[in-house]
């Protein structure tokens, strides 16, 4: 998919057991956690835009769970939820991400929004409960798939401020 907006997101290894995504958008921090956090939009930006994702639930506070069900362009459905741990509006999102049969475990994703002068940085960091934990999710493709998603993200973004 070729890049359409300003802003890349990029992908860094910090440990064994962590995935670091960043990406910049073009919206104040409030609009960007206002979209990741409504169940309405989701589907317009999870994931590749071939596939299809229904929120099942999206219940955002401690102890709150969320569920996504992707169809994908191939006729998998694969089960995305997770409980969320931390919600500080609009700055920061921590929650479990379990997708399939994955393994409960002590893994988390935690999202950090830091908004400087109307453009806000994404820090999406994901800690796994091993290293081969890590590498398996690495393998599925999550990168593109990652790439893609917060691509349609910022397409969304610029429509929302328009």
């Amino acid at each position: 998919m070729a890049t359409k907006t300003k802003y890349e997101t990029t992908l860094t290894l910090p440990s064994d057991r962590e995935i670091l995504m960043t990406r910049k958008f073009e919206a104040p921090r409030e609009v960007v956690w206002d979209t990741l956090t409504d169940p309405d939009l989701i589907p317009r930006w999870w994931g590749f835009a071939r596939d299809v994702t229904e929120v099942k639930k999206m219940d955002v506070r401690p102890g709150g769970e969320w569920q996504y069900i992707t169809r994908t362009s191939g006729g998998e459905v694969v089960d995305f939820h997770g409980t969320y741990r931390e919600v500080k509006r609009p700055e920061k999102l921590v929650y479990t991400f379990l997708f399939g049969d994955m393994e409960p475990g002590e893994g988390f994703v935690e999202i950090t929004l830091i908004e400087h002068g109307g453009v806000t940085e994404l820090r999406d960091r994901g800690v796994f409960n091993s290293k081969q934990e890590r590498d398996a999710v690495i393998a599925t493709g999550m990168e593109l798939g990652a790439r893609e998603t917060y691509e349609r993200l910022a397409e969304l973004l610029a429509e929302r401020v328009g």
